[in-house]
């Protein structure tokens, strides 16, 4: 069974607005911007029936989450937590963010670079107590997951909050470190999606069937529905910002064969859905464009650059899909016949696996991390990168630390894009902005391309 939470952040506030820190303090409202916002993201989940709906009880999330459930058709009753409220930032609730700046510097630089470290203190009567914001939003998270299962074993959830309660929301489900807080984008009114399932992993001395929980982040920070087709750049960004993209479905996708580095071609379908995400870049002005060198990557980005014709393709070794070795060419039954067992274990603990005459998960952490890392530092401007589901999974895991296990965790449809910055240059902490747009593919906010085999 699986539970699908559908994460809202509110709409636009009056501190907003202002460029004010708003924390847990109620006196911000939403802008008519914001209540504008809010109607495009009620008008957009309209047809999709929710199991229950919750929000923060502070005003300018609790009114975007009311303004979301009277659009939808069948309108499940609002439960405002106080599990959802915005992170506690006490002694600069209220003022503007360049005063917070200018008064604190030193404390707002650790805000910024050092999140899990960064601490407040506040007095009491006895003494000081010193109190970690991010440690503290981060439990809150957990705790809000751990009741929310225990309640939802299956169905669609709808939960409105703020900016700094959805990144813990986000990271606890993914099990990305505090450290990363400010790596994660939240848009108001910006849609996220997790998927929350279980998986086989083995039996009990009893004999039972054992299971582990699954997270996939599906999507990221979705914006086009209110006319931004992904977010802008952080103020004073001063990396590049990297488009990743995975190519178009292939007839393989479609069928659920195993290609790994067999050089499939793209279908009529895979360059279509090049040509959708072509007209979605067109007006994005492109200052670099870097593919892997297989058929289907190399296809999609020629035709992305069908709009950009002054820029020249470069094609990178080290961006070829995982090697699947003798699984190449195979659907998974019969694999599973040759393989007994390996197929579920490659889907419950990838980092185990070794591809017979193949590649396994840290061979190709080694070689995609590595290119990546020295595509970032040679590059300027905006750019596309157009690669594989398996090379792809290990960039996005590797903005966050996360390892060979974590593979399964972030979700990559064919034609799909990812924002990622750098916002403090090519050494700094990278803000994945949105991640698995497929928008542009479809009218729906879910991912509906093909879920075939690498």
């Amino acid at each position: 069974m699986t539970t699908r939470v559908i994460l809202v952040r509110h709409g636009q506030s009056t501190y907003n607005q202002e460029r004010r820190i708003q924390g847990r303090l109620d006196k911000s409202i939403l802008t008519e911007a914001g209540r504008t916002a809010a109607l495009q993201v009620g008008e957009t989940l309209s047809s999709i029936t929710f199991d229950a709906a919750y929000s923060s009880p502070l005003q300018r999330a609790k009114e975007t989450a009311e303004i979301i459930v009277s659009r939808l058709t069948n309108p499940p009753q609002l439960q405002p937590t106080d599990q959802l409220m915005e992170i506690d930032l006490p002694l600069w609730e209220g003022m503007l963010r360049q005063d917070a700046i200018d008064q604190f510097p030193e404390a707002y630089k650790s805000w910024q670079q050092h999140p899990d470290k960064f601490s407040m203190k506040l007095p009491s009567k006895e003494a000081e107590t010193e109190h970690f914001p991010v440690l503290a939003i981060f439990a809150n998270a957990r705790m809000f997951w751990k009741e929310l299962l225990s309640k939802h074993s299956s169905g669609t959830i709808l939960v409105v909050a703020h900016n700094g309660i959805n990144r813990a929301l986000i990271a606890t489900a993914s099990e990305i470190s505090p450290a990363y807080y400010q790596s994660i984008q939240q848009s108001n009114c910006g849609i996220s999606i997790i998927n929350f399932g279980t998986a086989p992993v083995g039996t009990s001395e009893q004999g039972e069937q054992q299971q582990k929980l699954t997270v996939q982040l599906e999507s990221l920070n979705l914006t086009a529905h209110t006319g931004e087709i992904f977010p802008k750049p952080r103020d004073g960004n001063r990396g590049p910002r990297l488009l990743l993209v995975r190519h178009g479905e292939t007839d393989w996708n479609r069928a659920g064969k195993f290609q790994g580095q067999i050089d499939v071609p793209l279908n009529d379908n895979g360059r279509a859905q090049s040509g959708k995400a072509a007209e979605f870049l067109k007006n994005v002005k492109l200052d670099f464009a870097i593919s892997s060198s297989m058929l289907r990557p190399k296809e999609t980005a020629e035709i992305i650059l069908q709009y950009h014709p002054d820029l020249k393709l470069e094609l990178r070794d080290e961006l070829r899909e995982i090697s699947h070795g003798l699984w190449e060419g195979k659907f998974e039954s019969e694999i599973e016949s040759s393989y007994p067992g390996l197929l579920q274990e490659w889907k419950t603990s990838p980092e185990n696996v070794q591809m017979p005459d193949g590649e396994n998960l840290q061979e190709v952490w080694e070689r995609a991390i590595a290119c990546w890392r020295d595509i970032v530092q040679s590059v300027s401007g905006t750019g596309i990168v157009v690669a594989h589901d398996a090379i792809n999974k290990a960039i996005l895991c590797n903005l966050f630390g996360l390892e060979p296990e974590h593979f399964w965790k972030f979700k990559q449809g064919n034609g799909a894009v990812s924002v990622i910055d750098y916002p403090h240059g090519p050494e700094g902490l990278p803000v994945l902005q949105a991640m698995n747009v497929t928008t542009h593919l479809s009218s729906s906010v879910f991912d509906q391309t093909a879920a075939g085999a690498l």
